[in-house]
Parts: structure tokens; C-alpha cells; sequence
């Protein structure tokens, strides 16, 4: 998919990696970018900032609501038309371990697994009447791989890709395309206090522009997999390769980390 032309929605758009994306699709002539956020101001400025490139639509949008999901999907259509890329781009992350609330675990749960459903079940009657769509759903790496010291957010992007590769078997053949986004770190609100991004830095910390770049590289080629950082193909076949050697270097990088988790209370 080449996204110029195209209307795309962004969930999560008002910063971080779903602002790159944003900035990136009307750089690169998307007929028109919604921007759906929690952020209210946040969502003005950007549709503000990228407005002169394209038609923008900001839709305050709580991801972890269906009907929320629902309204910005009929909102998009009303304004400009069927949805040709929809980015479930929002998530959050909950350090931790099994012991994480109740209410924790169902909060991250929410947003970084049902929203991505919440979206299909919106999105997929048009497109497959159409013959034609394109699902971006962020994960990250550590769905792949693990996260060392939070087993919330191991366990829902786990999911995340899991889902994401059950669309593009169940619906590949019917003209949906799915590409799932997994980064380690980048520099966003959400790494901002882990110094080098952590556990997830160790290959370094990228850039929001950076990863836009490679999403628009992997929309072109239309591939499942949307790696920023190249190396964690060769971590994943690693895993797999031997995958309780890959448990026993997980543990020494976990060992490696300890204090830092440590230290702020995870």
C-alpha cells in the first residue's frame, strides 16, 4: 500500500509513535489523517500542525470502549469515506508481575488487546464488502520475544500479534491486508523515565521519525511483520532455534536489569 491518497485513522495519534505516524501519512499525502486520542489538546495541535498537507480530523477516543471505537469509525466514514488503513496504534504499559491488581491487569488488557478486537469487529463488514483494507496494529517486540519485569505487558502484546496473525490467516485471502508494528524502544512518554529504555534499549533507542519510516516501507511491501529494530528477527529465530538456551540468556538479561526494576518499586 502506497498511503498517499488514503484515509487513515491513528488511535494513540496525539504523541509518541502514533504522532510520527501522523506527521508521516500527510507528509506523504494521505487524502486524509483522524487523529484519535485521549488527549484533547494534544489531538488540536496536531490536526492543527498537519492540516496544510491534508485533511485532518481529530476524535477524542478512549480505545479501551468499544461504542468509542464504534463512533470513530462512523465519524470517519461520514467525513471522508471508507477507511483504507486504520493504525490500532494505542497502548500502555503496566510494570509488574503475576501479583499486578486485578484491575491493572484488566486496564492493560483493555487497551492493548480488546481495542485491536473492538476495531476489527468495526472495520472488517466494510472492508470485506469492499474486497479491500488494511489493518496496522502496534504491538511490540516484546511480544515476540518477553518483557523482562512486567508480565501485563509480556502477556497482552503476546496476544496482540496472536490476534493480529488470526486476521491475516482468517482474512488474507479476502483482501485484508495485517501488518503488526513491533519496536523495542522508542523515545516517547513511555520511555521517557527509563533512562536508555531499559531492558528494551539495549539495541538503542530510536526515534518516533525513524519507525514512521520503516512503517511506510513495510505498508509498500505489504509485510505481516513491521520491525524498527532489524535485530529482532535474528532474537526470534534464536528463540526458536533453542528455545530454552534463549530462556537461560532471557534470565541473565533479567539478572542484568534487577536493580533498575528494583528501584522504581516494579
Amino acid at each position: 500500500m502506497q498511503v498517499k491518497d488514503k484515509v487513515i485513522v491513528v488511535t494513540g495519534g496525539a504523541s509518541g509513535i502514533g504522532r510520527a505516524l501522523c506527521e508521516r501519512f500527510a507528509q506523504e499525502g494521505a487524502a486524509a489523517v483522524v487523529v484519535a486520542d485521549i488527549n484533547q489538546a494534544g489531538i488540536d495541535e496536531l490536526v492543527a500542525q498537519i492540516s496544510d498537507r491534508s485533511k485532518a480530523l481529530g476524535v477524542v477516543t478512549d480505545v479501551s470502549q468499544e461504542s468509542d471505537i464504534q463512533k470513530l469509525v462512523a465519524l470517519t466514514k461520514e467525513k471522508f469515506g471508507p477507511i483504507d488503513l486504520f493504525c490500532s496504534n494505542a497502548g500502555i504499559f503496566t510494570a509488574g508481575d503475576e501479583n499486578v491488581s486485578n484491575e491493572a491487569w484488566q486496564r492493560i488488557w483493555d487497551i492493548n488487546v480488546m481495542a485491536h478486537i473492538y476495531a476489527s469487529r468495526a472495520l472488517l463488514p466494510d472492508m470485506l464488502e469492499r474486497g479491500e483494507g488494511y489493518l496496522l496494529n502496534t504491538a511490540s517486540a516484546a511480544g515476540l520475544l518477553s518483557q523482562v519485569g512486567s508480565a501485563p505487558y509480556a502477556v497482552t502484546k503476546h496476544a496482540a500479534i496472536g490476534f493480529a496473525e488470526w486476521l491475516s490467516i482468517t482474512y488474507g485471502s479476502r483482501g485484508i491486508k495485517v501488518s503488526v508494528l513491533c519496536p523495542q524502544a522508542v523515545r516517547t512518554k513511555m520511555t521517557e523515565n527509563t533512562g536508555g529504555g531499559g531492558v528494551a534499549g539495549v539495541d538503542g533507542m530510536l526515534e518516533p521519525e525513524a519507525l514512521a519510516q520503516t512503517v511506510i516501507e513495510t505498508l509498500a511491501e505489504e509485510r505481516f511483520l513491521c520491525l524498527p529494530h532489524p535485530q529482532v528477527l535474528t532474537y526470534m529465530q534464536r528463540k526458536t532455534g533453542d528455545y530454552d538456551r534463549w530462556l537461560g540468556g532471557m534470565r541473565k538479561l533479567q539478572d542484568r536489569f534487577a536493580d533498575q526494576y528494583n528501584r522504581s518499586g516494579d
